[in-house]
């Protein structure tokens, strides 16, 4: 089997490159980062230390890399079994006219082996939304093909990959936690499933996937605004602050409680699961900085993302949401001179008042209950 991965960042190498190459797979990493495919090219390994109570180093091996920019990832396109991604959200759209030309060359080549591409990244349904971006490049003559033959597979994916360490020489090295899940939509494959280590398939992925967001994303993004406000630097600092962590704890509860109406999971397991992840954050070998789980402050402040969605569902279910209101809260006063979105947040709040800006960037009721306990909660932080 083989498969191509665009993203050879610490989150590709660590986490999604790092199963496919462990389950035989033949990989190749695309990247436009020159140093990292050099560097790839030339070693065909890298480093994963894995952290944990028991750490350890792991090697990755069997790898190659191409330019994802260059026409080199035409002819793999076109004959590989799989596509992952690990870009980041804003980067798919740039990703989808290669792998439009890529698809374009396999039909006119005969390749009527199923390919599936599977978009890992940290939103709800990206391969729904990367399918979306090729269809829109790919000529329509080949639309009737790509329906037939390539799945477009929807998943939910978790695991902290924090930034290399600072001295770190080696470009490949890279640190993850023990924990990874990796959950797929089974529904949405051509042709036979795939057998990986660590990939779980599921003919319910929304119920995880709004697990995942709204535990594992929803408390690690109150526990950087938190914080960053209460002069923390590290995620770790940051859950070991007694205030903080009641709240962080109370805002998963509140989303917990949610999913629980929706989707049915068994309290006791939910509560488990909660505590799990706040065992996550406290991980003394993740140097996680706050200001970097709290970036992109608009994007988590979006009607579909990390803070808004599970409070739009404790009002759907009539349920509390306190903590959730003084994350929201907290959002607000994120900031970071390195993050355009902070910068904008800023201006936002400048030009519209709190009440305002929360409800344009939220899609909340200017006039709800809901946004004036924010601006309440807001205006006791200042």
């Amino acid at each position: 089997m083989q498969a191509l991965h665009f993203g050879a960042g610490n989150i590709g190498r660590g986490f999604i490159g790092k199963l496919l190459a462990d389950a035989g797979i033949q990989l190749t990493f695309a990247d436009v980062n020159q140093v990292v495919l050099d560097a790839l090219n030339a070693r065909h390994e890298y480093p994963v230390h894995v952290v944990g109570e028991q750490s350890q180093v792991e090697l990755v091996k069997g790898v190659n890399a191409v330019n994802s920019a260059s026409d080199d990832i035409i002819p793999l396109i076109a004959e590989v079994d799989l596509i992952t991604t690990a870009v980041g959200p804003q980067i798919l759209e740039r990703i989808a006219g290669g792998i439009a030309r890529g698809l374009v060359k396999r039909s006119d080549s005969g390749n009527r082996r199923p390919l599936n591409i599977i978009a890992c990244e940290n939103m709800v349904r990206g391969t729904s939304q990367l399918k979306g971006h090729v269809m829109k490049t790919l000529p329509e003559q080949y639309h009737a093909w790509a329906e037939t033959n390539v799945g477009f597979v929807d998943s939910a994916v978790d695991r902290i990959v924090p930034p290399a360490e600072a001295g770190t020489t080696d470009p490949l090295e890279v640190t993850v936690e023990t924990f990874s899940e990796w959950i797929v939509d089974k529904t949405q494959f051509k042709g036979d499933l795939p057998v990986i280590a660590g990939m779980e398939l599921t003919d319910n992925l929304m119920a995880f996937v709004e697990r995942k967001l709204f535990t594992l994303n929803t408390g690690h993004a109150i526990t950087a605004y938190l914080g960053q406000l209460a002069g923390h630097k590290t995620i770790r600092e940051a859950i070991l602050d007694q205030h903080v962590r009641n709240v962080v704890k109370g805002a998963m509860e509140e989303s917990g409680a949610v999913l629980i109406k929706r989707y049915g999971f068994a309290a006791d397991q939910h509560a488990a699961y909660i505590e799990k992840i706040l065992g996550r954050f406290e991980n003394p070998y993740l140097k996680d900085d706050v200001e970097r789980v709290g970036r992109q402050p608009l994007r988590k402040l979006s009607p579909g993302d990390r803070l808004i969605k599970p409070t739009l569902g404790t009002l759907e279910y009539g349920l509390p949401h306190t903590n959730l209101v003084t994350g929201i809260a907290a959002a607000l006063h994120y900031r970071s001179e390195q993050d355009p979105q902070a910068l904008e947040l800023v201006d936002l709040l400048s030009q519209l008042g709190v009440q305002a800006a929360l409800a344009q960037i939220s899609g909340l009721e200017e006039d709800s209950e809901v946004v004036a306990s924010v601006v309440k909660a807001y205006l006791a932080m200042a």
